[in-house]
């Protein structure tokens, strides 16, 4: 892991010089991580294209002035997430129409061969206050739980990862994610009934 965060740091650090193949060769060492991540996120082929896309627009525009605080994967993860959550809140403002089983043509009905794929609005609406509970379930935790629940479960780093960006060991790691998601719980007790049917 090191090597490659070594690796990722030569090669911004050529882009910053100028180097614009030193971008191209970043890309293409991340671009199918990128995508597995965004896939995750999406459970849809053409829109985790669409958030790698911008996120690596993202990710030229601000390159300069990476200052390696973090791993670079890391920090393209953040963009990911964050470009997959724009992405939901621009779907989320468009009105949405329920498709018919039946297609009226001059032949007469015709059953439609395409399912809607979105929620029901209950469903969507349940769904919705589910994230908004966990979102401000996790707001409230203390800085360096929420940062462990952030870098696991939305950034999906790995231990490893993890351990190596905030230079601790592992066994550190396990046990302050542990105690984050304890205490998430305990923030969740009071709406439990929003996620039984999860």
């Amino acid at each position: 892991m090191k090597d490659v965060c070594q690796d990722d740091a030569l090669l911004i650090e050529r882009f910053q010089k100028g180097d614009s193949t030193a971008f191209n060769t970043l890309i293409s060492k991340h671009q199918a991580r990128a995508y597995q991540y965004a896939f995750r996120l999406t459970r849809d082929s053409e829109q985790a294209c669409d958030v790698v896309a911008e996120a690596f627009v993202r990710v030229y525009k601000a390159l300069c002035n990476f200052k390696g605080d973090s791993a670079f994967s890391t920090w393209m993860y953040r963009i990911l997430t964050n470009c997959f959550l724009d992405m939901r809140k621009k779907e989320k403002s468009r009105p949405w129409t329920s498709l018919d089983p039946m297609v009226h043509a001059e032949d007469g009905d015709l059953e439609r061969q395409i399912e809607d794929p979105n929620l029901s609005p209950h469903d969507e609406a349940e769904f919705s206050e589910r994230e908004r509970t966990v979102s401000k379930a996790v707001e409230r935790l203390p800085e360096y739980q929420r940062a462990m629940i952030m870098m696991y479960h939305v950034e999906m780093l790995s231990y490893e990862e993890i351990a190596e960006t905030l230079d601790i060991p592992i066994g550190t790691v396990k046990s302050r994610l542990n105690r984050a998601r304890l205490s998430l719980r305990d923030l969740l007790r009071t709406e439990q009934e929003l996620f039984t049917a999860a």
